[in-house]
């Protein structure tokens, strides 16, 4: 049992029992896709256009049009299998993991993956991932109340007796941990007994069908506008049909011209765009090994003004290694020492900072100094794996230290280990002044070179009956232990590149004030202003606190509940914050920061639950990634939107004006749904994949009360759309005057049209240089769509019978080239707003 099973044995019974996941929602049928599909008002106008060209006995017209059902039936259902297979990928990512025992190793596998019979490891801050048998404990305390609706962690002991699993029973509960409940102290090992829906939590019936489901500001937003764009569409379009009624007592075509009007009016598009945008921002940022738990962190990302990072593991590497060991009378320091030997008088500092850390460990300090003695000790008598663990004290927030019981084969007294906070260690060992500052003065010099460092202590004890507290041993100072974690080698870079986009990067740690100036200073942060402690913090009401947060930019020595107070008052400053962590503790910080940001490989559970942004590797420069490509989101969405007001007031112009100047109708629902067919793929997929400008990182973040469907952008769109239905106007005219033909100008205008539409997607891909002098912007979906739409655009005017169905003429090529003119001319128009536009409209 304690090597765990083997991978051969793991994987028949994972065949056998299934995986240990609860069931989920299913994705979408192709018959729900088309419920979806047959729902939208886009598809009921279809079906009502052709209704009414069957009525006027135009078959082909009609035929033609419920064709295209067909065809946007097709795009709906790529793209929303294109978001669903998105969302199943960041499912999958957000399963949770389990550390567990397999070949006698241990390894960390996804929760769904384990079986019964594995033997799983549990530490402070994990989420049981399926219902154990208790082995192995030490000082666990669990809590339990999704299950129970208790509020206080219960104490859990080992246990030898195999059964059900079910919390109500008070006899098995005590030695058994149930799916879904979270470690909140210590350390165990058990046993899976139930997976799956067979667990304690899949017999409630919990699901994760609601995962993901949550409605952004963006897209409240998108809907009010799309409410109120389809109520004033739907009034122009009826009176438009009424309009044509009265002046010409043809009730079909009046209807038909209102039903056109509607189709160009509708922004259909809005709600695919920004789907497909915020479903596959996030699966772009999980490539980059950032999950996004919560799509509403995609949107803020961009406008985030501080980060508030942790140390260990987010600025530096996280691989501690003891660097200096020190007492009264002797030093060592690994940087400097040759092939000789420990020095003597430091055994016992390395001996006892060995015994004061878990056999089993799971913190990177306890592996460090195990290593340490492993390799220093090695072949002395001050290595002791027959000693046998009696009992411990666990760190608290009131004792910065923590001791270990031990009792020798050979000796009747106890063996009390302990090891902390200098200034802790000290305190237990209740030592003269003078020895205080001389070892604060050794403390001081170690901190100053960015290292950990912990004191150490040993004690005996004889009575039969353990104290309450650590303070009532009487602890002998040994020395100290200094441990580095190395800043990471991408750190720096990284926080340059969010000072140059007005990003302030805090770091927020429970280190010695000393050691966190070292690393921020290592690390690239600004350290010429205040350092605040966690104990100054406590003395401050929130309004002095709010004063010296702009001069602060280090806050050390930091308790957990202070990161929360920390948060708030940046965010009652006025900025949008984003939150590192990994600890049970840091969760509430985690909430209530705008952006919680949780590391993936060796934060907690309940961190990352907590949090809106996982860092699957544990990198800030992924953090800084997330940053830019939340940027890129939003800059990328409002570019759309930009295309979608242009490319809509022309449409919607070439509806409405021939009909109040007694011209022909000039655009029939055909040539809209073909329009569509290129604005859709344009939003959704040329936008999307368009790069993030050079200098999108070099300005200072949007404002938080920034929307997409702004002044400026809708200003920016609007005269584009208005100077490109003007020069269609002057087309068309020219086009009957030279030709005689209502069936050429139609054709030509279109032309000219569907160009346009192009020339206006490859303006709008840059905001900030020329379209045509841009570099670093390569976008192969533009030149995919615009090599299909000429394609099918000649097909249209050179073929008799697609030109029959369009009610077109074919244009002489002398006009066709004139209508290329046309169409360069209102690129270089497009050109003209975007640059008359620049300094009130920003990327």
């Amino acid at each position: 049992m304690r090597s765990g099973l083997t991978d051969t044995e793991a994987r028949a019974r994972l065949t056998r029992d299934g995986p240990n996941a609860l069931p989920v929602s299913r994705p979408r049928s192709v018959l729900r896709l088309l419920g979806d599909v047959v729902a939208e008002p886009m598809f009921l106008l279809l079906v009502a256009c052709g209704v009414i060209y069957l009525a006027l006995g135009d078959r082909n017209e009609a035929l033609m049009l419920l064709g295209f059902v067909f065809v946007v039936m097709g795009i709906t259902f790529v793209q929303q299998r294109r978001t669903e297979r998105s969302l199943e990928s960041l499912r999958d990512m957000s399963s949770p993991q389990a550390l567990v025992l397999r070949d006698g190793k241990t390894q960390k596998i996804a929760g769904r993956d384990l079986v019964c019979g594995d033997i799983v490891l549990l530490a402070e801050g994990d989420r049981v991932p399926a219902d154990l048998d208790l082995i192995e404990v030490s000082n666990l305390s669990v809590d339990e109340s999704m299950l129970t609706g208790e509020s206080v962690p219960v104490s859990k002991q080992a246990g030898t007796t195999a059964g059900a699993v079910d919390p109500s029973s008070s006899a098995s509960a005590e030695s058994q941990a149930f799916s879904g409940t979270l470690v909140t102290q210590g350390t165990a090992q058990g046993c899976v007994m139930a997976t799956g829906e067979r667990s304690a939590l899949g017999r409630i019936g919990k699901s994760l069908a609601a995962l993901g489901g949550e409605d952004t500001p963006i897209q409240n937003e998108t809907r009010t506008v799309v409410k109120r764009v389809a109520i004033v569409g739907l009034m122009l379009a009826s009176g438009l049909a009424v309009a044509y009624w009265f002046s010409t007592g043809d009730w079909l075509h009046g209807l038909l011209a209102g039903l056109t009007l509607a189709m160009a009016i509708l922004p259909e598009e809005l709600p695919v765009i920004l789907t497909l945008f915020l479903g596959l921002g996030a699966w772009r940022l999980s490539r980059e090994k950032v999950l996004a738990r919560s799509i509403p962190a995609v949107e803020l990302l961009g406008a985030t003004t501080v980060l508030c990072v942790d140390k260990t593991g987010t600025l530096t590497a996280n691989r501690m290694a003891v660097r200096r060991l020190w007492t009264e009378a002797d030093a060592y320091d690994s940087a400097k020492a040759d092939a000789t030997p420990l020095q003597e008088a430091l055994h016992g500092v390395l001996e006892f900072a060995v015994l004061a850390s878990h056999r089993r460990a799971f913190d990177p300090m306890e592996t460090a100094i195990a290593e340490s003695g492993k390799r220093l000790l090695a072949g002395t008598e001050h290595l002791h794996d027959d000693w046998t663990l009696v009992d411990d004290y666990p760190l608290s927030r009131a004792m910065l230290a923590m001791s270990r019981v031990w009792q020798s084969p050979d000796q009747q007294a106890l063996m009390i280990a302990a090891k902390g906070a200098p200034e802790a260690i000290v305190d237990l060992c209740h030592m003269d002044a003078t020895r205080q500052a001389a070892i604060a003065a050794q403390v001081a010099i170690m901190a100053g070179d960015g290292l950990r460092v912990l004191g150490v202590a040993r004690a005996t004890f004889a009575a039969a009956a353990l104290p309450d507290q650590q303070h009532d041993f009487d602890f002998v100072f040994l020395g100290l232990v200094a441990l580095e974690d190395p800043v990471r080698p991408d750190v720096p870079k990284a926080i340059a590149e969010c000072r140059a986009a007005g990003i302030r990067v805090v770091m927020i740690t429970g280190d010695h004030p000393v050691t966190a100036v070292s690393i921020a200073r290592q690390a690239g942060l600004t350290t010429d202003g205040e350092v605040m402690t966690g104990s100054e913090l406590a003395t401050l009401n929130d309004d002095e606190l709010t004063k010296r947060l702009a001069a602060t930019h280090v806050f050390c020595r930091v308790q957990p509940e202070q990161k929360l107070r920390l948060v708030q008052a940046f965010r009652a400053r006025g900025d949008i914050v984003a939150m590192t962590g990994d600890g049970v503790n840091d969760a509430p910080a985690l909430k209530a920061a705008h952006i919680g940001v949780a590391m993936g490989a060796r934060g907690t559970d309940v961190a990352r639950e907590a949090a809106a942004l996982v860092l699957l590797n544990d990198d800030f420069s992924s953090l800084v990634t997330a940053v830019r490509y939340g940027r890129r989101v939003f800059a990328n969405l409002r570019k759309a939107i930009v295309f979608v007001v242009a490319v809509h007031v022309p449409i919607v112009g070439l509806s409405i004006l021939p009909v109040l100047l007694g011209w022909p109708m000039l655009l029939m629902p055909v040539h809209i749904l073909f329009l569509q067919l290129i604005i859709d793929p344009a939003c959704s997929v040329v936008f999307e994949a368009q790069p993030l400008e050079a200098d999108a990182m070099t300005v200072p973040p949007r404002r938080q009360d920034a929307r997409l469907f702004d002044r400026t952008v809708l200003i920016r769109g609007l005269w584009q759309g208005m100077g490109l239905l003007a020069l269609l106007l002057g087309v068309h005219a020219l086009a009957r005057q030279f030709s005689g033909s209502d069936e050429v100008a139609r054709a030509l205008t279109f032309t000219v049209l569907v160009l346009s539409n192009l020339a206006l997607i490859f303006a709008n891909r840059f905001w900030n240089q020329p379209a045509l002098l841009a570099r670093g912007g390569s976008n192969r979906a533009f030149v995919w769509i615009a090599v299909a739409t000429v394609t099918m655009l000649g097909a249209i005017i050179g073929v008799p019978f697609l030109s029959g169905l369009f009610l077109f003429a074919t244009p002489p090529p002398w006009m066709l080239l004139a209508g290329a003119g046309a169409a360069v001319v209102s690129l270089l128009w497009f050109e003209v707003v975007k640059w008359g536009l620049r300094s009130r409209v920003a990327a």
